[in-house]
């Protein structure tokens, strides 16, 4: 299968070009610059130029391939909710191109959009007022109307934490925090929990929704069901030789600044009937075994 992957040159997105292509899959790889093209050709995939705000380029990009997988994001939060426009309209342009021909059209979400305080599963409904993460509600509306024409259409919800060496998200951010305050914090009683995915079971969960899934589907890309927060701090203030306090919610703002409503989530999720449906079974570390053993803190004092 040819397959039109977008952010192909990102965290994510550069481990699948290399899933997809030792599947015995092409990849046709979206890149922005010439750097990323040349990471892409370096890879063994083709190059198509274009970016997420160029709707002709992801058009011809989806024109072009047996599949498409959407991994691509402008994480600016200062300006989250325009990002989550381009998002949409990215999906719609891409989802037009495909209308008609059943062929497979993954999209990435988030567990963060769905139940809070509670195991969420895959049949679970985003709420309509989401912790954080709301900018991509109007993307997983886009992505799940378009099996209604005859796009075999699948949403994976990636945990907040999918980690690896490499990792420039959200616990690298933590690690940035804590070495500045000079105290690792979680918020309240730190029972609050974060699900994860090791970067490598995630993308092998993408290439099996993309062979597997059937239209409509909604899986979960998740390995740790809930990790308590106030464990990732003391890990963090371990390695870091920091303490490891609590800040109370209304101190939360102050101290993780914009990752404060992520921290704070309580979003434990399943992936019981991911794995079900497509034999998906991960296989990597988990994230607390990863922080202890990977290039987390390299440089670190």
């Amino acid at each position: 299968m040819r397959v039109f992957v977008t952010g192909a040159t990102g965290f994510v997105g550069s481990a699948l070009v290399q899933e997809l292509i030792g599947a015995g899959h092409r990849v046709l790889g979206l890149a922005r610059s010439e750097k990323g093209a040349s990471l892409l050709a370096a890879a063994g995939a083709e190059v198509h130029r274009g970016d997420l705000e160029d709707l002709e380029s992801l058009k011809q990009g989806a024109a072009a391939a047996d599949g498409v997988i959407h991994t691509a994001f402008i994480h600016d939060f200062s300006n989250i909710a325009a990002a989550g426009v381009t998002d949409k309209l990215a999906i719609e342009a891409m989802g037009a191109t495909l209308a008609g021909s059943e062929r497979p059209f993954v999209v990435t979400s988030a567990t963060a959009l769905v139940a809070q305080g509670r195991v969420a599963t895959e049949r679970d409904t985003p709420l309509l007022q989401p912790a954080a993460g709301a900018h991509r509600l109007a993307s997983d509306r886009a992505t799940l109307a378009l099996a209604s024409r005859n796009v075999r259409v699948s949403l994976v919800r990636l945990s907040p934490s999918v980690h690896d060496d490499g990792d420039y998200g959200f616990v690298p951010a933590l690690i940035r925090i804590a070495r500045e305050k000079g105290v690792s914090a979680y918020i309240g009683e730190g029972r609050n929990r974060w699900p994860a995915v090791h970067r490598r079971d995630a993308v092998r969960l993408y290439r099996l929704a993309l062979e597997k899934g059937a239209p409509g589907s909604t899986f979960h890309g998740v390995a740790d069901e809930g990790v308590p927060t106030r464990e990732i701090a003391e890990v963090i203030g371990r390695r870091l030789n920091v303490p490891v306090i609590s800040k109370s919610p209304e101190d939360a703002a102050a101290h993780f600044g914009w990752l404060a409503r992520f921290f704070g989530l309580d979003n434990p999720s399943s992936s019981a009937q991911t794995r079900e449906q497509l034999g998906w079974s991960p296989q990597h570390p988990g994230l607390l075994a990863d922080l202890e053993h990977g290039r987390y803190f390299e440089g670190a004092t």
